[in-house]
């Protein structure tokens, strides 16, 4: 592999995504599973969703329940996920898989020859848990894996992170959820395999993030608006060269500074059941962040011998007129409460 055929595939991730889409564990921010990107990814707050939005909100899990998804996005790009979750006495966990996964980029030499076709894979895997602190209070903990394999000729990285939720009822039909998230973990890339001398050491720290989010419920439950606002904070190193006389040799220096990067996004859900197998969502995702994505989806429910089955959709409108995503997800629930 050339390094114009590295140059394409690099060209080719970062196509309509923002620039802080194009940090380290951008899939994951993207959202897990159906309901949530059909609501914008607002869910710090919100008590139905899973513990990878916020372990903190483990003990709401509505029942043991196995979920499974897939979307198809522009580009080639596809989507899996799986994850179980169960409640407690006082307690949740949940354990999950996400795996993203880019085909068909066509790989070229120097001369512009094809040379094969490329494809990348990442997977992000959790273990969360939660705990009642308090009638009004949950906290909770999650530990993640992450994996980057970006083409054959470059040796895959790994990294782990570590997310801490809290949330707080402040009245039975108003919730406050807090996050932090992606805290310690960042890719260690090492190109010297691939290039030699010509190799270095890169290190990609993901963005640590602040959530806070809220959900305020209305009719019984049956109708919710979700909204959050994230803060995200990234670490980069900028270099300056300049060439400065020294007695009669002219010298280059590298001026090296580490920044700190802020960037900030809002989210926005809502969710009605008009009848009671029937769900409803719409989603706006990125306000502010570059790129919003407008979405939509719904959700059926329906009772089988033992089993309660949920089965979800979402639609969701990427940025700048590059076409949508779709999602289809089912969810199992083996004991619901």
């Amino acid at each position: 592999m050339t390094r114009r055929s590295l140059a394409l595939l690099v060209a080719v991730l970062s196509v309509a995504m923002p620039v802080a889409a194009q940090q380290a564990g951008s899939f994951v921010r993207s959202g897990l599973g159906v309901r949530g990107p059909s609501l914008g990814n607002a869910l710090a707050a919100d008590d139905r969703a899973g513990a990878f939005y916020n372990p903190a909100l483990a003990p709401f899990a509505s029942g043991q329940a196995l979920s499974l998804s897939a979307a198809s996005r522009p580009f080639d790009r596809e989507d899996q996920s799986i994850q179980f979750s169960a409640p407690q006495a006082r307690a949740g966990f949940a354990v999950g898989l996400l795996r993203s996964a880019i085909a068909g980029i066509d790989g070229r030499d120097g001369s512009g020859f094809h040379t094969g076709m490329l494809s990348t894979e990442e997977y992000a895997g959790y273990l969360a848990f939660g705990l009642r602190l308090g009638q009004r209070v949950t906290g909770g903990i999650s530990l993640q894996a992450f994996r980057s394999d970006l083409y054959d000729g470059l040796d895959p990285v790994s990294t782990i992170g570590i997310d801490l939720g809290l949330t707080v009822a402040v009245s039975p039909t108003l919730r406050l959820g807090f996050v932090l998230d992606d805290l310690l973990a960042r890719y260690d890339w090492d190109t010297s395999g691939l290039y030699a001398e010509g190799g270095k050491a890169t290190r990609d720290n993901f963005p640590r993030r602040i959530r806070v989010g809220v959900a305020k419920r209305w009719f019984s439950g049956r109708a919710s608006l979700l909204a959050e606002w994230e803060t995200a904070f990234s670490a980069v190193e900028t270099s300056r060269r300049s060439v400065s006389l020294l007695g009669d040799r002219a010298v280059e220096f590298v001026d090296r500074e580490d920044l700190v990067l802020r960037d900030g996004r809002f989210r926005l859900g809502l969710e009605g059941r008009p009848v009671e197998i029937l769900e409803v969502r719409l989603g706006l995702d990125r306000v502010r962040g570059g790129g919003a994505r407008p979405a939509a989806g719904i959700g059926i429910s329906q009772r089988i011998a033992e089993l309660t089955v949920d089965l979800d959709y979402s639609y969701v409108k990427e940025p700048w007129s590059t076409g949508a995503s779709h999602s289809a997800g089912l969810t199992l629930y083996f004991q619901r409460r």
